[in-house]
């Protein structure tokens, strides 16, 4: 059996990107909360946990890209290779100061993707020139969803989109009121935590920003 290509899965990473995120979750259901999600019509679910050993982690990994699987959608680990590799994830998330791509990818399987966090446009042309498969841009607005995020603004986001060739996923600060300037800035991907993760009603809250995407004029 051939095994899938990593262009034509970089490809899908399109529309609504959720990070789960396990202290954002407050205690939720993970798998519960991802199933919700997809419900919603988010195309990538990117697991990220922090605060749990990874051997806790992978039986919840693996429950999940069994979901994505069934909704069409990508799962992609955050910051763990060899959590990606015993899942099967569709890809891993790479932040500046996390494993560098070339050591990443000498542990994933050939297929799997990798995604990079930038806040500059050198460092989204570097995440590329590295073999990055898709560019995450951000901080677009101001987010307490982390820490350490670096402004980025919607400026940067359009040059990374100009200049790069990789899929460009807009992250920070994002929610259903300002989706559609981030959609117009010629993002191929939105990505959220709180918008979605910490809202009374996941799923729906994942519905209002696919509908206010594509009144922007995402072809998701």
């Amino acid at each position: 059996m051939q095994p899938p290509d990593r262009k034509a899965i970089a490809a899908r990473i399109r529309g609504l990107y959720v990070i789960v995120d396990a202290q954002a979750a407050q205690g939720r259901d993970l798998v519960d909360l991802a199933r919700a999600i997809l419900r919603g019509g988010a195309r990538v679910i990117q697991l990220r946990d922090k605060i749990h050993d990874k051997g806790d982690v992978l039986p919840i990994a693996r429950r999940i890209r069994v979901l994505c699987e069934e909704h069409g959608a990508l799962l992609i680990i955050n910051d763990h290779a060899d959590l990606a590799v015993a899942c099967d994830a569709h890809g891993l998330h790479l932040g500046q100061h996390d494993l560098p791509i070339k050591e990443a990818r000498a542990i994933l399987h050939p297929h799997q993707i990798i995604g990079s966090s930038n806040a500059l446009l050198e460092e989204a042309l570097e995440s590329e020139r590295q073999g990055a498969d898709y560019a995450a841009v951000g901080a677009i607005f101001p987010t307490t969803s982390k820490e350490t995020t670096r402004p980025a603004g919607l400026e940067t986001l359009r040059r990374v989109k100009e200049r790069v060739s990789i899929p460009v996923v807009a992250i920070g600060g994002i929610h259903a009121g300002n989706v559609a300037q981030v959609v117009r800035a010629g993002a191929d991907a939105v990505c959220v935590i709180a918008a979605v993760v910490s809202a009374p009603d996941p799923e729906e809250a994942v519905r209002q920003l696919v509908a206010a995407m594509g009144l922007a004029g995402s072809d998701i």
